[in-house]
């Protein structure tokens, strides 16, 4: 019984969430194809037309995309706002803050908590905050190419959050030790 009420659950949130996507299109954000959004977002629902995201991104929870900023409102009487463009193949990590006027390079990898406050030329890692650049993902995605090839397991797809077990999750926390892991 509490399976089918989960279920009806999270069927319920991803319509609420579809809806609320489509609203945002229909008043001008341009999403383009293949996009994962994870769980909760916001994107400026009041300027979401000045907001363009590209084709196979992944935007993870909790990501703010921004597109005016209020500050000057008080003390000049009018509000500054700007594009927020997002590549082709970006991930932007979760609880990122996207400020305006801010392009996202195609290819980009924004880390986890960053507060995008300048564009990020394509194929570049940023994080922090503000977001400053790490390295370029060519360089990033070696480094772990080259952890998993010198022997790290690689768990399958059965290692997910939701088929885990009491076993599986004891053999994760076997193999990372004091390292990081990676599942399919």
């Amino acid at each position: 019984m509490l399976g089918l009420l989960m279920k009806a659950y999270y069927s319920f949130l991803k319509y609420k969430k579809n809806r609320y996507l489509n609203g945002l299109v229909d008043k001008g954000l341009i999403l383009g194809k293949n996009v994962l959004i994870v769980d909760t977002f916001f994107f400026d629902p009041s300027h979401c037309y000045l907001i363009t995201i590209g084709d196979n991104c992944t935007i993870c929870p909790n990501v703010r995309l921004i597109a005016h900023d209020a500050s000057t409102k008080n003390h000049l009487g009018y509000t500054k706002f700007g594009k927020i463009t997002i590549g082709e193949n970006c991930f932007i990590g979760d609880s990122t803050i996207v400020l305006p006027n801010v392009s996202i390079g195609s290819n980009s990898i924004v880390g986890a908590g960053s507060v995008v406050t300048k564009s990020v030329p394509p194929g570049t890692v940023v994080a922090g905050n503000p977001a400053r650049r790490v390295c370029g993902v060519e360089e990033y995605l070696a480094r772990f190419k080259s952890v998993t090839e010198s022997g790290a397991t690689v768990f399958d797809e059965s290692y997910n959050i939701e088929t885990l077990d009491i076993k599986k999750r004891q053999e994760l926390l076997q193999a990372v030790g004091k390292n990081i892991g990676f599942i399919v």
